[in-house]
């Protein structure tokens, strides 16, 4: 049995991938598995990281907004379908599944053409351009909301999965995380990350909470700020006079997120698909905050699905401040009941059979 996967750019659209692939080595040990990405995206570190090769193909993304770079695009789209091509014939893979990113294009439709079996994956509540372009190429589209079935022409082809999450996710005990990455069993430990590429308004604002939670007995802090901001906060803090008093952790990326959000109390994020299926996995209890700079605002439904279960709390970016977090934490550091009300919530909100689904669904 041999399976390409292809996804990239962030870690939203590879790791769903990476979740598939151990589905599908655990069922069919035998399995060969490809990963087929491009090199400027997350998928040329994170994929090797995981224990699985890479090839890349050449592509780039639309502009919208000036008709005439698009010229450069519509070249690397023929390069990169060119590129597909080759891997597809000389790989020769049983199936082809896509789980988003512009890569997907060129690889899912070559394999179509070619005869190969092909299925994508679409994590958010509103698709991503690419895959709404594909779906006329492949066997099942699964999605990871019902709200997404609107989008999709091929009601047929739909089938409701749920956002696929590694198996270390659901895996990782709290003691033996917090262990591992040497955090105090008694602490009140707290998690920030804007998602792999960070948000620079939840930055900001962090940059006052650890002013303020500096030095504090029995909290922690672990402000993950992305590697584009890392160089500049630490500028900033610098600037400010900060003298960290060594409960605040301030990280550029985390590869092993499942230990860290399994170790948290409480965590601090943006709401996207993967992330808060993430969350909800390991059953914590959570601010979201929403980006309102992607299409669909499909962000804040991702959040309110989980809040209106009463496993988070949603915060809009609008009224997103250092007194407005600062309040929720002391709230839940105060109150250890209602703490575990919110985890058990957000546990029930987790998608737990979305790998399930998608292995049986894939005839192999």
């Amino acid at each position: 049995m041999k399976v390409i996967m292809t996804g990239g750019g962030t870690g939203g659209h590879i790791y769903p991938a990476i979740a598939i692939a151990e589905k599908i080595k655990e069922k069919r040990p035998d399995a060969d598995i490809l990963f087929v990405g491009t090199k400027r995206g997350l998928e040329k570190d994170l994929v090797p990281q995981n224990g699985y090769p890479i090839k890349f193909v050449t592509v780039s993304g639309f502009n919208r907004k000036h008709i005439m770079k698009n010229v450069k695009v519509v070249k690397d789209l023929l390069k990169g379908s060119r590129e597909a091509k080759k891997i597809l014939k000389e790989f020769k893979p049983d199936i082809v599944i896509g789980t988003g990113g512009y890569v997907c294009g060129p690889v899912v439709r070559a394999a179509h053409k070619l005869g190969i079996r092909t299925f994508i994956h679409e994590q958010n509540a509103f698709p991503g351009m690419t895959n709404k372009m594909l779906e006329k190429y492949v066997e099942n589209v699964f999605i990871s909301f019902a709200d997404a079935e609107k989008y999709f022409k091929h009601k047929e082809k739909l089938i409701l999965s749920g956002n696929p999450v590694r198996r270390a996710f659901f895996d990782a005990v709290k003691t033996d995380s917090r262990r591992f990455i040497k955090e105090q069993e008694e602490n009140f430990m707290l998690l920030c990350f804007g998602g792999s590429q960070g948000a620079g308004k939840i930055n900001d604002v962090m940059i006052e909470v650890a002013e303020n939670l500096n030095g504090i007995q029995n909290i922690s802090l672990y402000f993950v700020t992305g590697n584009a901001y890392y160089d500049s906060i630490l500028k900033t803090m610098e600037d400010r006079g900060f003298v960290n008093k060594g409960n605040i952790h301030i990280k550029k990326y985390i590869s092993n997120m499942q230990d860290y959000l399994s170790a948290a109390d409480l965590v601090i994020s943006r709401s996207g698909a993967l992330t808060v299926s993430e969350i909800t996995v390991c059953g914590k209890a959570s601010v979201l905050i929403p980006s309102p700079n992607v299409t669909g605002n499909h962000q804040y439904y991702n959040a309110k699905a989980v809040a209106d279960k009463g496993g988070a709390v949603l915060m809009e970016e609008k009224e997103l401040s250092s007194e407005a977090l600062l309040k929720i934490v002391s709230h839940f550091k105060l109150n250890p009941q209602k703490l575990k009300d919110m985890e058990r919530a957000s546990q029930k909100s987790a998608p737990c059979e979305a790998t399930k689904i998608i292995y049986e669904h894939l005839g192999i």
